[in-house]
């Protein structure tokens, strides 16, 4: 290692509060982890006064705006991590395609979708990470600026996840050209997954190397395929994923992953060599315990409309979790899904409060 290098695992060993990488790597804890998914967002009104004075590009292509972002959770919140402020459509943005924002029109989205065959081919899956520095500067400086206190937690969305928002343009009710590219095209299909796998690894190597102590891959829309066609679109192009990083990070930073709504293959996602998996609310988390054995943890899985009730619902919910699970060991408390951005903070408080206290009253 390089001296800065040196001076970066310096500063990683010496976390305050590293209850997070310790749950992902089944270590004893005194209590389980919180954070959450889409944490630094639009339900803080701190995030949405800088929001006022800057486009959304521009604050996931600034790292000073980054930064202050994806800390502001820790500070106001009280979570145990901070998650860097991007958009998982920075790859595809990196690869060629042209990503805008129309300000108070929804969220991202490529102009130019991908149809054809020539358009596959002409996308790049080279010098990734030197064409998202941003992120990782990004990740530097908030490093520098946590000082030690939370760890950082990188993102990318999946290959599938990315795939399904290349070939719609947006966000889909059916999602029926990427569908149709699957059962109709399906070398197009693949040819476009590989490149996105060799993109993703690239870009999450390029986030650890950076600081990022630990990373989860969002597969935000495995749940639309089928068992058999997640297990061939989806869960082999992360595992591979999963392989090339832990082959190539110049040192150990945990992996999550989180296949929203497949959990027809839950057995086979913690069978990838991921460290912990994340889960959704529509299964219990204890017999996904029993599924997964001894050698993955288990992040979530509480339903996100619960920060929508009362403190009391929230405690309740937050508690009984807990007493299923019955012990913190290799238990991330989250949402089963990301925070919702009309979500009362005081809400999001208590719900941390509550997670922090509940192995406790066991």
């Amino acid at each position: 290692m390089t001296t800065a290098e040196n001076a970066l695992q310096g500063k990683i060993m010496q976390l305050q509060n590293d209850l997070l990488l310790r749950a992902a790597r089944l270590e004893p804890i005194e209590r389980a982890p919180v954070w959450f998914m889409r944490q630094a967002g639009r339900y803080l009104p701190e995030y949405r006064a800088i929001r006022a004075k800057h486009s959304f590009l521009e604050m996931i292509r600034t790292p000073e705006l980054a930064a202050e972002v994806t800390i502001q959770p820790v500070d106001l919140v009280g979570v145990d991590a901070a998650i860097i402020f991007s958009d998982i459509l920075v790859i595809p943005n990196a690869m060629g395609m042209e990503l805008v924002v129309e300000e108070g029109r929804g969220g991202p989205k490529f102009p130019e979708p991908i149809r054809l065959y020539k358009q596959i081919k002409s996308l790049s899956d080279k010098n990734i990470a030197s064409k998202l520095s941003y992120v990782t500067d990004a990740i530097r400086l908030t490093k520098e600026k946590l000082n030690g206190r939370v760890p950082l937690i990188g993102f990318s969305g999946a290959p599938w996840t990315l795939f399904a928002y290349m070939i719609e343009g947006e966000g889909s009710k059916d999602f029926r050209h990427a569908k149709q590219m699957i059962y109709t095209r399906r070398e197009d299909a693949h040819l476009l997954l590989r490149k996105l796998t060799d993109a993703v690894a690239q870009y999450l190597i390029a986030q650890i190397d950076a600081g990022a102590d630990i990373v989860q891959i969002f597969d935000t829309w495995a749940g639309i395929l089928t068992p058999e066609d997640f297990q061939e679109f989806s869960l082999e192009y992360i595992a591979e994923i999963v392989r090339l990083v832990k082959e190539h990070t110049q040192r150990r930073a945990p992996i999550i992953v989180f296949c929203k709504g497949a959990n027809h293959s839950l057995s086979e996602q913690a069978a990838i060599g991921c460290d912990v998996l994340g889960l959704d609310w529509t299964v219990d988390l204890a017999e996904v315990k029993a599924l997964a054995g001894a050698g993955v943890a288990l992040q979530g899985n509480i339903d996100p409309a619960i920060l929508y009730t009362t403190e009391e619902v929230i405690e309740e919910k937050v508690r009984a979790l807990a007493v299923r699970m019955g012990s913190p060991c290799g238990h991330i408390f989250n949402l089963g899904h990301g925070i919702a951005p009309d979500v009362d903070p005081d809400n999001a408080r208590v719900f941390v409060r509550a997670a922090k206290e509940a192995y406790k009253k066991l």
